[in-house]
């Protein structure tokens, strides 16, 4: 049996130096090691340990100015170009709901904080980079040329940890998985069916001890169905040649975020999908999509229909809506386009 010794900080910045072209967290995957791992190497070389305190970072990001803000999953980057403003602190739940960067933060997954500086030719590319106990990247922040340096190195010295250590223990074994409660379809339909609101959703998921993918094979082709994954590449096309707002949500344990309005400039290369908008870009791994459902909500005006990709494991990857206001129904172009990409055969198993 073959002991995997973790290579030391020195040996890390030494694969750093002898890949520079290599993106980072794919240069960790081959090391061994988790991305917050590889950053935490380079502490005292120009990255600081920082406490993931989001009610003070959040406080103190609206100075900085504009920024670019970044949240994955493993299949999907979301970027948004803008301000962190109009925000809403909370212990359990925080929320940023900007005109571009709207979150949803749940500071509780937040667990290692870096302030990171690196040389790239004459320039200095800074971020604020947070990871959970699993060293997986839950949010960043990257400056932009028009950032307000002074505001960024206050707010890295008010949030500087008293221990600056490259070496960094992180959780190995994965979350416990949601153990499925006796539900049926008829207990998931009667839930699904008294919603008022989407945000309702997430309560019902847990009274009824359910995944979201599980619920969404539970309650029938009426709420839930599932399209052919060639639909994705086809709701991007119809966004785009109808010009309607659409709300795209990427998350991870840490932080949802969510882009709302138009998109343009959609580029198909290799495996992803890409969105180059001026204040939005999303990559998005179009081979990782298992499955593509439709799936409708009811809500006090109508329902709300969303366009939910699903990982090979089960996991939400990336959901769409069309951009309504609170109190209107939904977009019936948004609609019509939900309701009419090509569909599957509901597998027999849930």
């Amino acid at each position: 049996m073959t002991t995997f010794i973790k290579p030391s900080p020195r040996e890390i910045r030494q694969a750093r130096a002898d890949n520079p072209k290599m993106r980072e967290r794919d240069l960790a995957a081959q090391l061994g090691i988790s991305e917050a791992q590889f950053v935490a190497a380079h502490v005292g070389e120009g990255t600081t340990c920082i406490e993931p305190r989001v009610n003070d970072l959040l406080a103190g990001l609206e100075a900085v100015g504009e920024v670019m803000a970044l949240t994955r999953n493993e299949s999907a980057v979301h970027e948004k170009i803008g301000f962190y403003d109009n925000v809403h602190p909370g212990t359990h739940s925080a929320m940023v709901l900007g005109g571009e960067i709207d979150l949803r933060i749940f500071p509780r997954a937040w667990a290692h904080g870096f302030a990171v500086e690196k040389r790239d030719g004459d320039d200095i590319r800074r971020s604020l980079q947070f990871f959970d106990t699993f060293g997986n990247a839950v949010h960043k922040i990257h400056l932009r040329p028009a950032s307000n340096l002074y505001a960024f190195h206050k707010l890295v010295a008010e949030l500087a940890s008293d221990e600056q250590v490259q070496e960094l223990e992180i959780e190995h074994s994965a979350p416990s998985a949601v153990v499925p409660a006796d539900a049926d379809g008829n207990a998931v339909r009667e839930r699904w069916s008294t919603m008022t609101d989407p945000h309702q959703f997430v309560g019902l998921l847990r009274s009824l001890k359910l995944s979201r993918r599980e619920a969404v094979g539970l309650v029938g082709d009426d709420y839930a169905w599932q399209l052919d994954v060639s639909g994705l590449n086809a709701m991007f096309n119809h966004a785009v040649d109808q010009g309607f707002p659409i709300m795209c949500f990427v998350g991870n344990q840490g932080c949802i975020q969510i882009h709302s309005g138009p998109i343009v400039n959609v580029k198909p290369m290799g495996p992803w999908i890409n969105v180059m908008d001026p204040t939005f870009h999303l990559h998005l791994r179009a081979d990782h999509v298992a499955e593509l459902w439709g799936v409708r909500k009811p809500t006090k005006e109508g329902h709300a229909t969303s366009i939910e990709a699903y990982d090979a494991k089960g996991e939400l990857i990336i959901q769409f809506f069309g951009k309504r206001s609170e109190g209107q129904d939904e977009r019936s172009d948004w609609r019509l386009i939900a309701e009419n990409l090509p569909r599957v055969a509901r597998s027999t198993a849930a």
